[in-house]
């Protein structure tokens, strides 16, 4: 452990790079202590100040054969597996800066470690936006939000994270600097490595720098909450996923997430609307016409409360101390989100892609749900948990026949397996 130390600090010589896994405070070690085996602990953490740094320490972990855990906040490392036997974490939120915000060519490239809410400041300086709403966004890192594919619900609109990255920029396992992609919206160079890496939870490389397309900030928006009985509400999720509206945002609410709201304990559908402020009318009094006729109650939200509410929804889907409840994703065919949404207390799915977050009580719920997921041509994967639950459990559930297929780019990408071992599907 002291030779991991020293040599390290012959590469990184700014103060406080390199902290000794005994000297961190407990918050921390928290959400490292989420993501590795508990039986053993690693030597550091190592905060490199450049992508030049990141390289050497990559190399030098890789000459080494040194286990490396790669993280940003950690605010997603208690998602995905377990991780054994880790030598060294690496976080790269000192590596934050912006590279670049082409405002005409609407894109932007920063370095993996800026945070998302730190971006989202920049664009809206320009009356632009990111397409994303993930999880935490206030520590969540660009090179996390990737790592975990985490979109959010404006997935309905802006569609999934592959779909808006347009360049990146990874360090591969020896240390040497690999690029996809590039800064221009048209570009296509590289379109499979950025997909490889997007949702490989750190087990390909560690990602440096990334560019996005932006989207101009729409200049008024509104959302409406529909509540009502299931067959209603599914009724009126399928009318407005076939019809010529256009949200940014609608999932089905479970009973009880709609009753944390303050709301009549039924099942809800919620829609936000985001354009012009006549396009933003229209489409609500579309919206509400749909809903009369199915006779759903429903409540209009704007400005603050508007607000208020798409924070409060993720916020109580998620477990804010990562270790103490059963989070997981889901996907199911659109058509039976609603027989699905109506097996869990809390959770949420999206009414076009299927995808959702729920959240679950124990490791029976998780296999009853995940079984009925499967049976409609979809899947549950647990991110979230008590470390005895995934020590008892297959968390992805992962059943098709890409196993090989996925071991065989691990082993191209990370012949030495010290990259996030165990983080993946089966182990990878």
């Amino acid at each position: 452990m002291n030779e991991i130390l020293s040599t390290l600090a012959s590469i990184i010589s700014a103060e406080n790079s390199i902290l000794p896994w005994e000297k961190l405070a407990p918050s921390q070690q928290q959400p490292i202590q989420l993501a590795i085996n508990p039986e053993n602990t690693p030597s550091c953490i190592v905060y490199p100040h450049t992508q030049a740094e990141l390289s050497a320490v990559m190399a030098t972990a890789y000459q080494n054969k040194w286990t490396v855990l790669p993280c940003g906040n950690g605010s997603k490392l208690s998602w995905g597996g377990i991780s054994k036997n880790i030598d060294i974490v690496v976080s790269t939120t000192r590596i934050n800066n912006l590279i670049e915000h082409a405002v005409g060519d609407l894109t932007i490239t920063v370095e993996a470690g800026m945070n998302f809410s730190q971006i989202q400041a920049i664009l809206a300086q320009n009356q632009q936006t990111l397409g994303l709403d993930p999880a935490f966004p206030e520590y969540a890192t660009m090179g996390g939000i990737v790592s975990t594919a985490d979109t959010g619900s404006l997935r309905q609109r802006y569609n999934s994270i592959r779909d808006q990255l347009l360049g990146i920029t990874f360090v591969r396992t020896d240390g040497k600097i690999a690029k996809a992609g590039g800064r221009v919206v048209k570009n296509v160079a590289g379109y499979d490595l950025m997909k490889l890496l997007t949702g490989a939870f750190g087990t390909l490389g560690i990602i440096s720098q990334v560019t996005f397309r932006v989207y101009p900030l729409p200049t008024a928006s509104t959302t409406v909450l529909f509540t009502g009985e299931a067959d209603a509400i599914s009724q009126a999720a399928t009318i407005i996923r076939s019809s010529e509206l256009t949200p940014i945002k609608a999932d089905l609410l479970s009973n009880q997430l709609v009753s944390s709201l303050g709301l009549e304990a039924k099942h809800g559908l919620i829609i936000q609307f985001q354009s012009t402020q006549e396009s933003v009318n229209e489409q609500l009094n579309r919206s509400l016409d749909i809903g009369k006729k199915l006779d759903l109650k429903f409540s209009v939200y704007e400005d603050e409360h508007e607000l208020n509410l798409w924070q409060q929804l993720p916020e109580k889907i998620h477990d804010g101390d990562h270790n103490s409840l059963i989070t997981c994703k889901i996907g199911v065919l659109p058509t039976a989100a609603m027989e699905v949404i109506d097996q869990v207390k809390l959770g949420l799915i999206h009414i076009s892609s299927g995808l959702g977050m729920v959240q679950l009580e124990n490791k029976n719920q998780i296999l009853a749900l995940r079984q009925l997921c499967e049976s409609n041509s979809g899947f549950l994967t647990v991110l979230s948990a008590p470390m005895e639950v995934k020590k008892g459990l297959d968390i992805w559930g992962y059943s098709s026949n890409a196993l090989s297929i996925m071991q065989g780019i691990k082993k191209q990408f990370d012949s030495n397996l010290i990259l996030s071992p165990g983080r993946f599907i089966n182990g990878i």
